[in-house]
């Protein structure tokens, strides 16, 4: 990743605290068919006092049969981003002199991928997912408010994934660059904005709907 200095992200904590807050990730890697990409949530996680990113993947994902234990991958995690018009300066009223651009946050890992096959690490697996992402939620839901039989039927329909981290770098590219005058005016003009993610999301499952 192209990262200026000015937009180069060193606070580990920050880096950190970006992954855990956005775990939706894009899982790259290369192998005998070429280079793929899975999305996929993940968990940052401390094992044996190394950070390490735990997930899973569905049996019928072939990603686990094509590639070798403890292959590299890249896994990249993108904050919140968004386009920034050259209206919102407020030197481009006096100089004309601006474009366009995206302000962005993500963070690259790369790591040594291993697949598990063990049903009581998968399971502890979900049981933390599910706990970490249900907490927000007005009644939390758990795995053991799912019938024991059928739990047990669905884990062998996944495969679990571990990854230890051997580089985690960050890009905040936020208008650093920008004079104070115009990231107030860049401020003003986002802090007015409604959209939302999770709306959009709805809508689009709303456009599904027979």
């Amino acid at each position: 990743m192209y990262i200026p200095k000015k937009f180069q992200q060193s606070d580990t904590t920050a880096l950190k605290a970006m992954i855990v807050e956005y775990p939706f990730a894009t899982l790259i890697n290369c192998s005998e068919l070429g280079v793929e990409a899975n999305h996929i949530p993940l968990m940052l996680q401390q094992v044996e006092g190394k950070d390490v990113l735990q997930g899973h993947i569905a049996k019928a994902n072939p990603l686990w049969k094509n590639m070798a234990e403890k292959t590299e991958v890249l896994i990249v995690f993108n904050g919140p981003n968004c386009y920034i018009s050259p209206n919102y300066y407020p030197t481009k009223m006096a100089t004309g002199k601006a474009v366009p651009t995206w302000n962005y946050v993500a963070v690259h890992v790369k790591g040594l991928i291993s697949f598990v096959h063990d049903k009581t690490w998968n399971l502890n697996l979900l049981d933390s997912l599910t706990t970490h992402h249900e907490a927000q939620q007005p009644e939390p839901w758990s795995i053991e408010d799912a019938p024991k039989e059928y739990i047990e039927k669905m884990l062998p329909a996944i495969v679990g994934i571990e990854i230890d981290i051997t580089s985690i770098i960050g890009k905040w590219k936020v208008s650093q660059n920008q004079a104070d005058i115009n990231k107030q005016g860049i401020y003003n003009a986002l802090s007015g904005d409604v959209k939302s993610n999770a709306l959009k999301i709805a809508k689009l499952v709303k456009n599904h709907m027979e």
